[in-house]
């Protein structure tokens, strides 16, 4: 699981090796803490699923994904080529 973004103690990383064909839409993944949560990049960055965070971190992950949205979509492109 590559990380792609690690800011405020949150890892972001952008794919589990094992996600089966066709790949899912861009996404990524998030944890900290033993926490996790998914977010759909396209069309807009929304909460996929959320494993034990509250709504206000919630909100600031989105706020992160967003602000670095260009360079996780970017770092996924070049993975998969």
């Amino acid at each position: 699981m590559p990380t792609v973004l690690i800011e405020e103690g949150f890892r972001f990383f952008f794919f589990y090796s094992n996600e089966g064909f066709p790949r899912e839409p861009v996404h990524l993944y998030v944890e900290k803490s033993g926490l996790e949560a998914k977010f759909w990049l396209r069309p807009e960055v929304t909460v996929a699923y959320n494993d034990g965070y509250d709504a206000r971190t919630l909100r600031r992950m989105v706020a992160m994904t967003q602000t670095h949205r260009a360079r996780i979509e970017r770092a996924r492109n070049e993975y998969f080529g």
